[in-house]
């Protein structure tokens, strides 16, 4: 069954998202605040908005891209799209937020007579653009089940709990991240001090204990010297941001987290490296080390 579909936000994560949603023959409307990045999905056969509230009215599935819980609420709720979304429409939150906000927006919606899901993704634009994104999801089995076409377009999803359990299950994923980033940051520079040759390493690890999708890609990234962002060091510091604030709720203490979330923020205060690709931790580690990156293969 076709899908009449408003996307809002469509930046790194929303632009492949937005076409996988089209190749799936969805009908899709998008709306960005910076225009320009919603426009060459026109050429793609979407409806291209002039305001969020203009880009959800009529739709079935309004999905939400955008860059954190306070951007997510000031679109939702002071802009005119709660008022303006039909009664029985399911708005799908794949932004990265507190579980306590999307719990907070998935009442609010129900007063009003529309559902929400809280899921978020994994996978990066990589995976956005495969259609191969992990989808967390947090919200009635029904509502999710009857979500299952439009998920299914950009990625593998599954219910993880009640709503704000697929935002708990993405800060659980960033924290993963976040640290694994620093423990290949670390397994790099130690390699290639020695002599070692890295792609050979990354190798003879390949089905291991020790292989990931970290290792494998983001130390090929290190070891290129390539940190063009597909995940930023800006919004990584904000999901870990995001990690401690819930620890802290839950009462529990992170050290891990704490300190690696501590070198992104020097990575990107004192490195400038607030844009960077999230793999550059690599960087503050060879300056904590008297070191320069390689030259950029």
């Amino acid at each position: 069954m076709t899908t009449s579909i408003a996307l809002l936000g469509t930046g790194l994560m929303g632009l492949p998202m937005a076409r996988r949603l089209l190749g799936a023959g969805h009908r899709l409307t998008v709306w960005n605040r910076d225009g320009s990045k919603a426009a060459p999905l026109a050429g793609d056969g979407a409806r291209v908005a002039d305001s969020p509230s203009d880009a959800v009215n009529g739709a079935t599935h309004i999905i939400t891209m955008l860059t954190d819980g306070a951007v997510v609420a000031h679109v939702l709720f002071e802009t005119g799209v709660a008022e303006a979304i039909d009664s029985g429409a399911t708005v799908i939150d794949m932004s990265s937020i507190q579980p306590s906000q999307a719990r907070a927006h998935a009442e609010r919606l129900s007063k009003l007579g529309v559902f929400h899901l809280d899921a978020p993704v994994s996978g990066g634009t990589g995976g956005a653009e495969a259609g191969t994104l992990a989808i967390m999801a947090g919200g009635d089995r029904e509502v999710f089940d009857n979500a299952s076409a439009v998920l299914g377009a950009m990625g593998r999803a599954i219910r993880v709990g009640p709503s704000g359990a697929g935002q708990l299950a993405k800060l659980a994923n960033q924290a993963i991240v976040g640290i694994a980033i620093g423990a290949v940051a670390e397994a790099t520079l130690l390699v290639s001090e020695g002599g070692g040759d890295l792609e050979a390493f990354r190798a003879a690890l390949a089905g291991g204990f020790a292989d990931s999708t970290i290792l494998q890609v983001h130390g090929q990234r290190m070891q290129a010297n390539d940190f063009a962002p597909r995940g930023r060091v800006s919004v990584q510091i904000k999901d870990l941001d995001n990690v401690l604030i819930e620890a802290r709720a839950l009462g529990i203490r992170l050290p891990l987290v704490e300190a690696v979330r501590d070198r992104f923020v020097r990575l990107m205060n004192e490195l400038d490296g607030g844009n960077l690709d999230h793999s550059a931790l690599f960087v503050e580690l060879l300056d904590l080390n008297g070191r320069k990156p390689a030259p950029r293969v």
